[in-house]
């Protein structure tokens, strides 16, 4: 990766009020600083190897297998444990309590002690522990109808469907992927590069689940199985099933929520501020222009919103082509006058994955924003004590004054409950009005706790130390506490009610996981969505001979 200017010119950020409003974030795209991008460069970079010391399987996929990570600092393995799953126990609910492959990542090469250990507590999941010699736990379900597809193709000595294989897109899909010290395992040191050992865990699953199927296969059928062409191999990704208990991930995680946001729109304003873009930047955003194009028209979903969002996509992409068809890279600031058209002529998808599709051509200029995307989350948490009543109050008028003006007795406005569930202590949301919640709610609506924090300031001078305020109100500490933290970080804060009746807390989801890297969102409720992860992307074993981070649009048709 080129070295970038120490301080590349830049046009001035979006405003937080028009990018943190969950419509808007539950409209990104995966782009250039995504975690899974950010991986796999790291990977190639630094001339990671691969390798599989362990792979016992049998014909039904039940069995061991380990894939280690050669890296700079040491390896690390995959260690997959494969199972044979009655039809009618498998479930993406996160209260299933089998599945059809469970994994750990291991600090290390793990020796057959190693594998024992995690043989007896993997596979129980939750239900297990691990130690602080790993770094994830997760577990994966097949997707049944391609899974025996792809398999009965091998068998016979035929190359899968593509058509199937566009349809559904991954073997296996995730159903959690456990990291940063939960249950038993280590923990991450404070500011690293977020998921980044959660995509390496994903990425190796990706390589087993391609490779069990090939291997049952040759079990089956040892004269006539083969393996799945390269191209056909490269269009699986993972599945995954996310439900609300990511949700709540960006709202308890506010300076790691601006750090992410505060990269893109930096990355965004150094594009913007490009004085010309050469023909070579023309050529490359043309490209992944027209990937995105074919993209969109492969990207499927039932969800009604979620239709109605690709059908305008598909216009917006091709307006897009149009626009620029008729000169409109020509002259000077051309990516910051397109990103101002859009503004004018494209919804909130085609807008934001426009910001997306400028990043491309340059990842010389924007690439380095990744080393500051994690968070030292401790280091914000501490109260200002000192601060005075009065600069508290402008600094909440000026992050919450959209909720200051809301009419908080509107039962439309304070319709939903944010709570964790005794049986999974999962976060989970429920109707105020309808269940009796509300005194095991969690503290998930910052706009509602500004206004009640505003009310109990207004009898207060503004010369007077919050620590004094919060010796007679400390029910007040969480908020005041976020107030500060979004005094410094701008992106902290979402600019909407968490707790509305009309909230779509898969808005939510979409935000987060566009930044791991995700593609092809499929909502199947307001409270859970379907993606796929490192579709198109590199394996392990081509990672060294192949154009590092030319993967996350799918190749044109006519193999451009």
């Amino acid at each position: 990766m080129a070295s970038p200017l120490a301080h590349p010119p830049q046009t001035a950020l979006r405003s937080p009020d028009l990018v943190m409003r969950l419509a808007r974030m539950g409209s990104f795209h995966q782009c250039r600083l995504s975690f899974m991008r950010t991986l796999l460069r790291k990977l190639s970079r630094e001339a990671w190897t691969f390798e599989r010391p362990v792979f016992d399987l049998d014909v039904r996929g039940v069995g061991t297998a380990v894939y280690t990570a050669n890296g700079p600092d040491g390896p690390l393995s995959l260690v997959c444990f494969g199972h044979d799953l009655p039809d009618d126990q498998r479930s993406d609910r996160v209260i299933a309590h089998a599945w059809d492959a469970t994994f750990a990542l291991f600090d290390g090469v793990p020796t057959q002690d190693d594998i024992v250990r995690l043989a007896g507590n993997v596979p129980k999941q939750e239900a297990g522990r691990v130690s602080t010699s790993e770094l994830s736990l997760s577990r994966a379900n097949r997707s049944v109808r391609l899974f025996e597809h792809v398999l009965a193709r091998l068998v016979a000595g035929q190359q899968p469907d593509a058509e199937q294989i566009t349809q559904v897109g991954y073997l296996m899909r995730t159903t959690a992927v456990y990291g940063a010290g939960k249950f038993g395992a280590a923990d991450l040191t404070p500011g690293t590069q977020p998921f980044q050992t959660e995509m390496l865990t994903v990425f190796l699953i990706r390589a087993f689940t391609l490779d069990l199927v090939e291997h049952m296969a040759r079990l089956r059928a040892p004269d006539t199985a083969m393996t799945i062409a390269p191209d056909l191999r490269r269009r699986f990704g993972v599945g995954n099933s996310t439900g609300l208990g990511m949700a709540p991930f960006i709202v308890n995680h506010p300076v790691l929520l601006n750090n992410w946001i505060a990269a893109r729109e930096t990355a965004l304003a150094r594009v913007r501020a490009v004085p010309v873009a050469t023909e070579a930047a023309q050529r490359t955003f043309a490209d992944v222009l027209q990937r995105a194009v074919e993209n969109t028209a492969i990207w499927t979903s039932e969800h009604p919103l979620q239709v109605e969002k690709i059908a305008a996509l598909a216009a917006d992409l091709g307006a897009v082509q149009n626009h620029v068809a008729g000169g409109a890279l020509a002259g000077e600031r051309p990516w910051d006058r397109l990103c101002d058209w859009s503004m004018m002529h494209l919804s909130l998808e085609g807008q934001e994955q426009l910001v997306s599709l400028v990043l491309e051509p340059y990842g010389a200029l924007v690439d380095d924003l990744t080393m500051g995307m994690g968070a030292d989350e401790d280091a914000e948490f501490a109260i200002d004590g000192q601060m005075r009543i009065g600069d508290l109050r402008t600094g909440l008028d000026a992050v919450f004054d959209w909720a200051l003006e809301q009419d908080w007795d509107a039962p439309a406005q304070v319709a939903r409950v944010w709570y964790t569930s005794e049986e999974k202590l999962e976060p989970r949301l429920g109707e105020r009005f309808d269940e009796p919640i509300e005194p095991y709610e969690q503290p998930l609506s910052p706009a509602r706790d500004a206004a009640a924090l505003a009310q109990d300031l207004q009898q207060w001078s503004s010369t007077e130390p919050v620590a004094a305020f919060l010796l007679r109100h400390p029910e007040h500490r969480h908020m005041l506490r976020r107030v500060q933290i979004a005094m410094r970080h701008p992106y902290a804060e979402i600019r909407d009610n968490t707790i509305a009746a009309d909230m779509l807390p898969i808005d939510l989801l979409r935000c987060k996981l566009s930044f791991f890297g995700a593609t092809h969102f499929d909502p199947r409720s307001d409270r859970w969505v379907r993606i796929t992860m490192f579709q198109n992307a590199p394996f392990p074993h081509e990672l060294s001979h192949v154009q590092e981070d030319d993967w996350a649009y799918p190749a044109q048709a006519s193999g451009g």
